[in-house]
């Protein structure tokens, strides 16, 4: 089968990117031709919150991808959906995150319908529909995207039940399926405790907790710092570009006393340093106020570290409480208890145990089967 994957790709960085990319190389593995359709305009500079759109990385070897789609440029879209056509496959997956991404996304789809002589079905992986910011429009822009789409995949059950919500009354509807976020096994191979936390220049005794990824207002840095006083002699590493105002995470910092206990890096992680913060660390936390799912918990599956997370979205699909980690309120006192319980009672060993059992459920071959069901 020829299968075209309308993503981010190289040398566009973030979870997404490497994500696809991942999920190109299972459907190879399963004996498929593989193309991937990147962007050579994801974001216009003035509406991207961070620094750079790109990564250093080298590309990836052995995947075809092709930077074509502009997502704000009209007449792109309908070069792109020719030379989809022109490759005539039998798939298309299409990766959105974001309505904004619809106009581009959706209008591709549909010409390409036009354009092409032999049908094809276009599956939807669907990581958000709506996304945690909202915005005006956003509602609108995601049923124009849905609509252009034959069925979907989605790596939570909220989300699932959103998608859902957009499509037409009385219509038969598409299929739906659920696959969880297989781990993310790209990032090399996990490095002794010690080492790890010598090249952070971290203290190598104190119980570490690890906030990764990028730095937004819904993922809650700022209910770990009010969490960090209820629970002594932690130490947490900052670990993620900010997108947005760093000034009230400081004054946070100030207020509480926590600058001798908060290791700041805030910068975006290349991926070939993401195996130090995750072997320095203890437990990873995500105090988030809203998800859907997480690519950081499936970071953490595959260094074998226990995880905090907040009952929100699918969250707790991924991370079982007590076994391979924690769920607890988005609130700082419920975050603190359980830091402290992980430390004062040891559970790490226990909570290891119960990741390396765990993760068996996230595979990328169960993802692709999904997809191609």
């Amino acid at each position: 089968m020829k299968i075209v994957l309308l993503t981010p790709a190289h040398p566009l960085r973030g979870g997404i990117a490497a994500s696809s990319e991942r999920l190109a190389r299972e459907f190879q593995a399963m004996g498929h031709e593989v193309v991937l359709y990147s962007f050579s305009l994801q974001y216009p500079s003035f509406l991207f919150p961070g620094k750079s759109q790109y990564t250093d990385d080298p590309p990836p070897k052995g995947l075809r991808i092709e930077a074509r789609l502009n997502s704000v440029n009209p007449l792109n879209w309908f070069s792109v959906a020719r030379a989809l056509a022109r490759e005539r496959p039998e798939r298309v997956v299409v990766r959105f995150w974001l309505p904004f991404m619809a106009p581009c996304l959706g209008s591709v789809v549909r010409l390409a319908r036009f354009f092409i002589k032999s049908p094809f079905r276009a599956t939807a992986l669907i990581d958000n529909i709506i996304p945690h910011e909202k915005r005006l429009g956003d509602r609108l822009l995601a049923r124009y995207f849905v609509r252009s789409c034959d069925d979907f995949v989605v790596m939570s059950h909220s989300v699932g039940e959103e998608v859902r919500a957009f499509l037409p009354e009385g219509a038969d509807p598409p299929q739906v399926r659920f696959s969880p976020h297989p781990v993310y096994d790209i990032y090399g191979n996990a490095i002794p405790k010690a080492e790890a936390r010598r090249r952070l220049e971290l203290p190598q005794e104190a119980p570490l907790v690890l906030f990764f990824g990028l730095i937004r207002p819904y993922k809650g840095l700022d209910l770990l710092l009010e969490a960090l006083p209820e629970a002594p002699d932690t130490h947490a590493l900052i670990a993620g570009e900010c997108y947005g105002d760093w000034q009230p995470y400081q004054t946070l910092i100030e207020q509480h006393r926590l600058q001798g206990r908060v290791h700041l890096h805030t910068r975006f992680i290349p991926t070939n340093e993401v195996n130090l913060y995750f072997s320095a660390a203890d437990l990873v936390v995500q105090p988030y106020r809203s998800a859907t799912q997480s690519g950081i918990s499936q970071i953490a599956y595959h260094f074998d570290k226990p995880m905090l997370v907040t009952n929100v979205g699918g969250l707790p699909e991924t991370v079982r409480h007590k076994v391979s980690g924690y769920v607890v309120a988005p609130e700082p006192k419920a975050i603190a208890a359980a830091i402290r319980d992980f430390f004062e009672h040891n559970r790490a060993q226990q909570l290891v145990q119960g990741v390396q059992a765990e993760k068996a459920r996230f595979s990328w071959k169960t993802l692709a089967e999904t997809i191609l069901q």
